[in-house]
């Protein structure tokens, strides 16, 4: 056969184990991303607070939730840095060269009562860019019903309060 190679023999006619080495198999993606296209997006409720992230207890009462809302309609393949300049759009704060957003889920527990979890830090411009910034909606175990919820934090923005 031409052009084809023959595995490598032993002395006893034998061929070798194939090898163990060779390039690492591509790693897999930790969360599918979503065909943007064929997929329906879902609604974001996205609440901002500068200083820090609203409490558990601004968010207890069904309807009556922080008037500072924004609504986004996304995939849950969205990236933190996505998420970033979505909000830099609507919130003025969000675009000082200093600011550093901090996002948290919100959502009920079993028992009813609403939980605030951090879920990651990205920074306003992408000239500094952290870990957080690919993480995706779904890597983060966001669940369609959740709500975001943005810290908007800057050395200037917490020196005139």
């Amino acid at each position: 056969m031409a052009g084809a190679a023959e595995p490598q023999k032993r002395q006893s006619g034998r061929p070798f184990p194939p090898s163990a080495r060779g390039p690492p198999p591509p790693p897999r993606p930790r969360f599918e991303p979503v065909d943007r296209e064929k997929t329906c997006p879902l609604l974001l409720r996205v609440f901002t607070k500068i200083g820090g992230h609203h409490s558990k207890e601004d968010f207890a009462v069904r309807g009556k939730e922080p008037k500072d809302e924004v609504q986004i309609y996304t995939w849950k393949d969205a990236t933190l840095r996505e998420l970033t300049d979505l909000v830099k759009e609507v919130a003025p704060a969000a675009r000082r060269r200093d600011a550093r957003l901090s996002f948290a889920f919100v959502y009920p527990d079993k028992n009813g009562r609403f939980v605030v979890r951090e879920v990651g830090k990205t920074f306003s411009y992408g000239n500094v860019r952290r870990l957080d910034d690919s993480k995706t909606l779904g890597e983060l175990s966001f669940e369609i019903g959740d709500y975001l919820d943005v810290a908007i934090m800057s050395s200037e923005l917490s020196s005139v309060r």
